[in-house]
């Protein structure tokens, strides 16, 4: 998938994300060619929590479904913020049940994810601490976490892999190696 094919990718904010975790991979996403679509949660202007304020595209409601991959950033007020909204619940199961990529960073495995179901028989990582939201699932300690469609990562120092990684599935290695390169990622 490029741009020339349906790679198309909803990256979810909600007030309070981790912009690291967002931007990054919106960045190295649209760097492969993918068509990622911003959906904010309760607007279309989504202030961080660092204080950056990013215009999406649209509004989680009107986003549709047809995508090959939902991304969900982190930031602990954001992933409350995501698992507070039906809307953000609604889009996730529905796309994830269509066997597109489920990709989560931070906070949001552990708060998003964990009590829609979509850990359950499944590896996952997330942000240190955020286990004991999780009673009774055991977390992964790797930076980035790949189990069949589901992608995890840990923290916004692992952003830039965990970006690579969604490029890898959705469009190839070759081209997770030329973006890579042209950053001057080595890890």
């Amino acid at each position: 998938m490029n741009e020339n094919g349906n790679g198309r990718v909803l990256m979810v904010l909600a007030p309070g994300f981790e912009e690291m975790e967002a931007l990054v991979p919106v960045d190295i996403l649209r760097r492969a060619g993918l068509k990622v679509v911003l959906a904010g949660v309760g607007s279309t202007t989504i202030t961080g929590g660092h204080g950056i304020t990013v215009l999406c595209d649209t509004e989680i409601e009107a986003a549709g479904t047809d995508f090959n991959a939902i991304v969900l950033p982190g930031g602990g007020q954001g992933s409350k913020n995501l698992a507070a909204s039906w809307a953000v619940n609604e889009k996730l199961l529905l796309i994830a049940n269509s066997g597109a990529i489920v990709a989560s960073i931070c906070a949001a495995p552990a708060l998003v994810l964990w009590p829609t179901g979509l850990l359950d028989g499944r590896k996952a990582v997330c942000y240190p601490g955020m286990e004991i939201n999780c009673p009774g699932y055991t977390f992964g300690d790797e930076r980035v976490c790949v189990d069949g469609n589901l992608i995890t990562s840990r923290a916004a120092g692992c952003a830039v892999e965990f970006a690579l990684v969604l490029v890898e599935k959705l469009v190839g290695m070759e081209e997770r190696n030329t973006i890579a390169r042209s950053i001057l990622f080595l890890a």
